[in-house]
């Protein structure tokens, strides 16, 4: 394990001096080097550029939970120790993206809602429960910014925006869209995190402004949104994964077309019996004219 950390820090410092760090001699590191990799090294580098890949498509911000989940959405059988030493090995550590560091920019964020779905990700109706996020997808250009809003009772996407910065603007847009587009008649709860963009007042405003109502998950669970988490998964191993986007316009249409043409109106749905959201809504809606 010694000589492995040596060459995977190699580039960044000197393996004499890491050598005589951890107490073993160079020479044993350069023979160690030459012999043939075993089975498990060989296992070892293939899951750590996997670890590597997964942890860039997400920002650099996963830590090996979340890493370890996304390994095992591509069929690895693998456990959170192992990928939380392949990461260490690797010089793999999570880094904050958008969501703020407890201390910084005056503490606590500006506004917070009570979690008011604790983990409950059902909804009797339509336009009853939304839940919203926002990711990161990598381009020639620098990153492309994607927020969703997603309706609980079908999984549907109904709005979303896709912008090069992560300001406030770029979840209004989503939310707006949703709004533009489902036109609801009553309350909607909207659930989040506490990222910046959730916790502005633009944010509130907006919300009070069209009869919506706040709801948070408590900081740092990512298990409080786990459906828009999902969604993001879905969207990563089906699409993103598989293209490399020279520009974020790219990558723009790139995604209006597995929403839009795809996951809302083609992609079977477990949580909906197999159907896809919109043939799950149109469904819903039959059964409801029937009085059933």
């Amino acid at each position: 394990m010694k000589y492995a950390f040596i060459r995977a820090h190699r580039e960044e410092f000197g393996v004499r001096a890491m050598c005589r760090v951890l107490r073993v001699h160079f020479s044993g590191f350069y023979a160690w080097l030459k012999e043939p990799l075993s089975h498990r090294a060989l296992e070892d580098a293939r899951q750590t550029e996997l670890i590597r890949q997964a942890w860039a498509d997400s920002g650099k911000v996963y830590g090996y939970r979340k890493l370890t989940d996304d390994m095992r959405d591509q069929g690895e059988g693998i456990s959170e120790n192992r990928v939380a030493r392949l990461a260490s090995l690797a010089g793999i550590v999570a880094q904050v993206g958008y969501k703020r560091r407890p201390g910084q920019y005056g503490g606590k964020p500006a506004i917070v809602a009570e979690n008011r779905l604790e983990q409950k990700f059902e909804a009797s109706r339509p336009d009853q429960v939304w839940v919203t996020d926002i990711t990161y997808i990598k381009t020639h250009e620098g990153w492309l910014y994607l927020c969703v809003v997603i309706d609980l009772f079908s999984r549907r996407v109904v709005g979303w925006s896709a912008q090069s910065r992560m300001t406030t603007d770029l979840a209004l847009q989503a939310l707006l869209m949703a709004v533009w587009r489902r036109k609801p008649d009553g309350k909607v709860t909207v659930h989040s995190d506490q990222g910046s963009q959730f916790t502005s007042r633009e944010w509130q405003t907006f919300l009070r402004q069209h009869g919506l109502e706040p709801s948070m998950s408590r900081r740092g669970n990512c298990h409080d949104n786990a459906v828009a988490e999902s969604f993001f998964q879905l969207l990563k191993r089906e699409r993103i994964r598989r293209r490399t986007y020279p520009t974020r316009d790219d990558a723009r249409r790139d995604v209006f077309e597995y929403i839009e043409l795809f996951y809302n109106s083609k992609r079977k749905h477990t949580n909906n019996g197999m159907l896809s959201p919109v043939d799950f809504e149109i469904r819903q809606l039959k059964l409801n004219q029937a009085g059933v």
